[in-house]
């Protein structure tokens, strides 16, 4: 069963980033656009086996291509991964008030044992 507020989209996002190369991929489209060629030689796999990674993360929209003569350029397209930082943000807010709960507690546990009060 689906959780009502993740959309298709957003499942899509997080199937293409759970795959290391997509991620590397990803992250090296954050430096511009580049050929799918030069992508390739990046990785220690197969051509075929990058395309597949690309026509994944295409899928997902989190790359666009486009065709520049016979090249076709990549590049990094951001936008389907506000809607994984919003979802990451509920976790971000629930371990900062976890670690500023665990914080106070081993602050006032100090204090007790030097008997130095805050």
């Amino acid at each position: 069963m689906r959780h009502p507020k993740v959309t298709y989209s957003t499942e899509a996002a997080f199937q293409a980033l759970a795959d290391p190369t997509r991620r590397a991929v990803l992250d090296l489209l954050r430096q511009g656009s580049q050929p799918a060629g030069q992508i390739a030689r990046a990785f220690p796999i197969s051509r075929p086996a990058i395309s597949k990674h690309l026509r994944l993360l295409r899928r997902a929209h989190l790359v666009q291509e486009r065709r520049e003569g016979r090249h076709r350029m990549y590049q990094l397209n951001p936008e389907p991964l506000k809607a994984v930082d919003s979802w990451l943000e509920h976790y971000r807010v629930f371990w900062k008030a976890n670690l500023n709960n665990l914080k106070a507690f081993v602050e006032s546990e100090y204090a007790k044992e030097t008997g130095k009060s805050e």
